[in-house]
């Protein structure tokens, strides 16, 4: 299949004139969402916490997280975003199942997920 680029709105959850689109790999190893601190500080998104997280390296790294809300086609919702390196613009599995989505490696796009309700 290769690389799945996404095009996403992605905003300020408290100032939503703070708003900017972007191009996001859709990577379902990864279990956030993760775009670089430059753009979360410019957007005035704040970090709400700290995670730690392991690396394809196997590097243990701590980086801030915050709330960011996020549109891809008419599917929006409020996801936990991680304040990442330059560059890193990653789209990751919670943010799409939140949003109700899965990627279809076959097509190359993403499809609306069967959704388990429990």
């Amino acid at each position: 299949m290769g690389f799945l680029r996404i095009k996403a709105r992605i905003w300020n959850v408290e100032d939503l004139s703070r708003a900017t689109e972007v191009e996001l790999l859709a990577d379902t190893g990864a279990i956030y969402t993760v775009l670089p601190s430059s753009l979360l500080k410019s957007l005035g998104v704040k970090p709400i916490g700290r995670r730690r997280f392991r690396l394809t390296d196997n590097r243990i790294v701590e980086r801030d997280i915050g709330v960011i809300g996020i549109q891809i086609g008419d599917r929006w919702s409020y996801t936990p975003v991680v304040f990442g390196d330059e560059g890193v613009y990653i789209l990751g599995a919670v943010t799409l199942e939140e949003l109700g989505l899965e990627v279809d490696p076959v097509k190359g796009v993403l499809k609306p997920a069967e959704l388990l309700l429990f």
